[in-house]
């Protein structure tokens, strides 16, 4: 998928986790952002993921993003990414930082740990692989829609943000896996420190202080001059467990980067 939506206004690029389709992923995300502050908000679809006609992964995710940016004409753009997402905001201004005017990153894939990249990388292909035998594949698609039923209850999801917690459940497993091929190569090769500073939020999940994950977000946060966000209760998928604070944020570092 490729769609613009607004008719002016700063572009947003939504980037979602996973090798998840962007559509339906950020519920009220779009129609805020282009109601106010007035943006046109991009729903791209990156090379390897669900609804992408093209293959690919992590390694041409942020050439790929870089040609359709450049072939729009949009201008520099705020990009919106959540876990596999985030990482590749972070990796599309780290490469091509013409292309980035702000960031907002939800719970982000930490590619700035080679450490936990390459626990991430791995669990993602042992799960794929065990999710192909079908007693444990039905038992590990249960567990996910249970928990995700129970986390939309929790957190008084609205109906739109239900239906995303259900389709992330559904997760394709072996899919995933594919998306997060190459994550530790990747990591090994990335700072903080290269990251340009622009307008930014880091969003982390409510996780403890101490928490390497958490760490790798505190980094990332300072490296960008923001200070770490983070609210009671948020999970992974904190655009659905805190859909009207991540509205509010996205918000704010658009208008810094109008105000700019």
């Amino acid at each position: 998928m490729l769609q613009v939506l607004g008719e002016g206004g700063q572009a947003v690029l939504l980037l979602p986790g996973g090798g998840e389709a962007v559509e339906g992923f950020f519920p009220g995300l779009v129609e805020g952002l282009v109601a106010d502050p007035g943006c046109r908000v991009i729903l791209y679809d990156r090379p390897g993921t669900a609804a992408s006609e093209v293959g690919g992964g992590l390694a041409d995710a942020t050439d790929a993003i870089h040609t359709v940016l450049t072939d729009l004409s949009v201008g520099p753009v705020v990009v919106i990414g959540q876990s596999l997402g985030g990482a590749v905001a972070m990796l599309l201004a780290r490469d091509h930082p013409e292309d980035v005017a702000g960031l907002v990153l939800l719970d982000p894939t930490p590619v700035n740990d080679v450490t936990l990249a390459r626990q991430m990388e791995r669990t993602a292909s042992v799960t794929a692989i065990l999710s192909k035998a079908p007693g444990l594949g039905r038992a590990f698609r249960a567990l996910l829609r249970s928990s995700a039923t129970r986390s939309a209850t929790r957190h008084s999801m609205t109906p739109a943000a239900r239906a995303a917690a259900l389709t992330i459940a559904d997760v394709d497993l072996p899919r995933l896996s594919t998306a997060a091929t190459g994550l530790e190569r990747i990591a090994q090769s990335f700072t903080e420190a290269q990251l340009p500073l622009v307008p930014a939020a880091v969003v982390t999940a409510d996780r403890r202080p101490g928490s390497s994950l958490r760490r790798a977000h505190q980094r990332v946060a300072a490296a960008l001059g923001t200070p770490l966000v983070s609210w009671p209760g948020a999970v992974h998928e904190v655009h659905l467990s805190h859909e009207r604070e991540v509205l509010a944020v996205s918000r704010t570092v658009v208008r810094a980067v109008i105000a700019a």
